[in-house]
């Protein structure tokens, strides 16, 4: 009995083998990345210099962006900010996910416990019973004899990565929307305080505009011109401050927080950004956007879903095994073993082409996976090419802007003293005086839009989805408010 039972154990271990070999085919095509035919350098790029050893988008963003205060709302953020903690969790169940299709190639075992009495009594005379008791352990196993699995699995582990560039994707985008932020709104700040000088100064206007009226040194159409000024400017103001709030609840949103002030330093207009940043090559520059890598992802993930469709369409081999105890009374459910093993043969006969349309829908979804990869290399580059031109051209415009406010704040001063001394009337110094706030506001503008282009020009070239600051490179004023990384 023993020996029987061995040759049947043996027999069944040779059939598994077998069955092992056989699904070590994989059909269906394997993923080939689309050709590109990138450019030899990205459109705009500055000429290389082969002093950099480190490209900018390299650079951590708290080496990016020294501000400690900033920082600070950026490691907030990446800890608080809800999308981030979406992305987080998508990442989480999707690595679940995976390992259910890791566990689907595998077999499956179960146990079932199980009474069963039975009586019955057909015409009210013949009672009978029918009871069964068992103790049994299933062992199910669908043999991956064309790869239609392990396709599953390739889709599981490409879509499990795509979750996980699309995480650091948005840490990304979220870096940069708080860097700009946080910008704009010290350059609010700024603009703000512009406003309030010069109201003082029109308050002060107004003041000798009625003095030299009163005097009868000057018309009152002066001295009603300078009130209309000042009316003027005061509108500014409430417009301002409704900004900066708006501005500061901005940055709570993405910090993770409710709407309340923000902390932030002085606007700063002395700073200059370096003339010339290194970006590297076209083919560096799809290697750190974790959006293309995501892209190229859901386009493995749409190519494995092709394989499966594919191999869908040929038969299945399903293995079931039972092994345990059965019997009719529980008192001898000890010595009574029960085994089963059966092999099933699962083959679509007529299914109305059904298969073959899924299998051709899904190379035409595959072939929209690859459209859009494409487009998103080309917006790739185009974001990076515009950004350069965009850094460029704000630096450019600062310095012009610097010579327009200098030039406007000596033509004002000169203007004050003619008016003083009666040789130009109160619409000169006033025109003058117009044109040196709008120097002003205009020159504030133009440094912020120097720091946005920095922004942009980081974001486009992949940078910013490093983990949080550790904690060793922060500044000792600021250590205890940085996350340490993982």
């Amino acid at each position: 009995m023993k020996r029987g039972l061995f040759h049947n154990l043996l027999n069944v271990a040779l059939c598994v083998a077998a069955a092992m070999v056989m699904a070590s085919c994989v059909l269906g095509k394997k993923y080939q990345s689309p050709d590109l035919n990138l450019p030899d350098r990205i459109e705009g790029a500055w000429e290389a210099n082969p002093n950099d050893s480190l490209l900018f988008a390299d650079m951590k963003w708290w080496e990016v962006y020294a501000d400690t205060t900033l920082q600070n709302l950026i490691t907030a953020t990446l800890e608080n900010n809800r999308d981030l903690v979406i992305a987080a969790e998508r990442v989480q169940e999707l690595a679940q996910l995976r390992r259910i299709d890791n566990a689907a190639m595998l077999p499956s075992l179960d146990a079932n416990v199980y009474a069963d009495p039975e009586w019955d009594n057909y015409g009210g005379d013949n009672l009978d019973t029918d009871h069964e008791f068992g103790i049994k352990l299933r062992l199910n196993w669908e043999l991956d004899l064309w790869g239609r699995l392990r396709w599953e699995r390739r889709k599981g582990i490409a879509e499990y990565l795509a979750s996980v560039e699309a995480q650091r994707a948005l840490q990304m985008t979220l870096v940069a929307e708080v860097a700009q932020a946080y910008f704009e709104l010290i350059a609010l700040d700024n603009e703000l305080a512009i406003v309030r000088q010069t109201l003082a100064t029109r308050e002060e206007g107004v003041r000798q505009a009625r003095l030299r009226f009163e005097s009868g040194l000057t018309s009152e159409t002066s001295y009603q011109q300078s009130k209309v000024e000042l009316a003027s400017t005061a509108t500014l103001v409430p417009e301002l401050i409704q900004k900066v709030a708006a501005k500061e609840h901005e940055i709570a949103l993405l910090a993770g927080r409710y709407p309340g002030s923000v902390e932030r330093a002085d606007f700063d207009s002395s700073e200059r950004l370096p003339e010339h940043l290194p970006v590297g090559l076209p083919s560096e520059l799809l290697l750190r956007r974790p959006d293309v890598r995501e892209a190229e992802q859901a386009l493995i993930a749409a190519n494995a879903t092709v394989g499966v469709a594919y191999t869908d369409r040929f038969p299945r081999i399903e293995l079931t095994g039972v092994y345990g105890l059965e019997s009719d009374v529980v008192q001898t459910i000890l010595r009574s073993p029960y085994a089963f093993i059966s092999g099933d043969l699962l083959a679509p006969l007529f299914a109305f082409n059904a298969k073959r349309a899924k299998y051709r829908a899904a190379q035409h979804a595959y072939n929209q996976e690859v459209a859009r990869y494409e487009k998103t290399v080309l917006t790739v580059f185009q974001e990076a090419s515009d950004a350069i031109v965009r850094y460029n051209s704000a630096r450019e415009a600062r310095s012009l802007k610097k010579v327009l406010e200098q030039a406007s704040l000596k033509y004002v001063e000169l203007a004050r003293l003619q008016y003083i001394n009666g040789v130009i009337n109160y619409l000169d110094l006033l025109d003058a005086q117009r044109k040196y706030f709008d120097a002003q506001i205009g020159f504030s503008n133009a440094v912020r839009d120097e720091y946005i282009a920095l922004v942009q020009l980081y974001k486009a070239l992949g940078g910013g989805w490093g983990q949080t600051i550790p904690e060793a490179e922060v500044p000792a004023a600021d250590a205890g408010t940085a996350a340490e990384a993982e």
